[in-house]
């Protein structure tokens, strides 16, 4: 039995307005968020007010068509609330915006395709269409491309997808790579030998398995060598057979380093490259592997393209406008 009741769209004077009323004190607290941090969001998302007042949260806007898609999104949300799903203001701000844009998704068919279940039973979703594409496309095709800004969850989804394909045997071992050269950083002005000057590149790989596998289970994977974290340099030479391979921050590749890369994959592999071409730290006069082999590719069979945006960013919700606002001063 739902715990909310609703009251439909009114013409009341120059407005129109939806009510909410809630039976459950739990669930007007998760809907509205700390300071009723949710709610600002919706009405940022919406362009409708949201405002409580005690067991009711009331929906005003100027046309009828905006307070119902803003009541759509509202319902949905609670119905998420309702199924056990806790939501963080990043997903109703993405979740928000997203029914804006597509207001025939079913928020409850997007999360109950879960891709991995990780440490603490934690349910790995993609958590927009674009990000769904990404993860249907990564499940059928061998070799997948996911371009797009920080924070979209291109290296986050294709680890969760990894450990999947590992733990139902799909896959005999994980290999995790990136160049070591980013930031304008040349690994000969680093301190320490090799192993300590490679580990700050591969950090952010590290800390996704954490979080993903849990910081012990990670270990005895690695340890074991079932998955390996390794600078790209040291794909070389090799073929990787069996494996689940993801190139991360590829823009900072080489086009030699590109095709070395691709080459590499064996029988029974599947490989993951992930990056934004608008963030390359090479050289000036020197080209972008990436975005050579989303030219050189676009068009052979076998190999998906998908291109995620700020609006699939699941960071804080403030990563998507900053990229926005960053793309729209010419910045990008």
């Amino acid at each position: 039995m739902s715990k909310f009741e609703l009251s439909l769209p009114q013409l009341n004077g120059s407005f129109w307005i939806a009510r909410i009323r809630f039976l459950d004190n739990f669930l007007v607290r998760e809907f509205c968020g700390a300071s009723n941090r949710n709610l600002k969001i919706l009405e940022k998302n919406t362009g409708s007010v949201f405002k409580q007042n005690a067991d009711k949260v009331i929906l005003r806007g100027d046309t009828q068509e905006v307070v119902k898609q803003s009541l759509n999104i509202a319902i949905q949300l609670l119905d998420l609330i309702e199924q056990g799903k806790g939501l963080h203001a990043a997903e109703v701000d993405q979740f928000s915006r997203m029914l804006m844009r597509e207001p025939d998704v079913e928020l409850k068919e997007l999360v109950r395709e879960t891709v991995f279940v990780g440490d603490r039973k934690k349910r790995i979703f993609p958590r927009s269409l674009r990000q769904r594409t990404y993860c249907k496309s990564i499940t059928h095709k061998d070799l997948v491309f996911g371009v797009g800004p920080a924070g979209t969850g291109k290296t986050f989804l294709a680890m969760a997808m990894a450990l999947s394909a590992l733990y139902k045997e799909e896959v005999k071992k994980i290999i995790l790579c990136r160049p070591a050269v980013e930031a304008g950083e040349k690994l000969g002005f680093l301190p320490g030998d090799l192993v300590e000057k490679v580990n700050p590149y591969l950090r952010p790989l590290y800390d996704a398995l954490n979080e993903l596998a849990g910081p012990e289970k990670a270990e005895r994977l690695m340890t074991r060598g079932i998955v390996e974290v390794a600078p790209l340099a040291f794909m070389r030479g090799r073929t990787l057979s069996d494996a689940f391979v993801i190139l991360d921050e590829a823009q900072n590749t080489t086009p030699e380093q590109m095709k070395m890369f691709l080459t590499r994959i064996g029988m029974g592999s599947k490989a993951v490259v992930t990056g934004d071409p608008s963030q390359v730290d090479l050289p000036r006069n020197q080209t972008s592997g990436l975005r050579q082999a989303l030219g050189v590719l676009r068009d052979v069979e076998g190999i998906e393209i998908i291109r995620l945006l700020d609006s699939d960013v699941v960071r804080h919700p403030l990563v998507s406008t900053i990229i926005r606002a960053y793309d729209h001063a010419g910045m990008s």
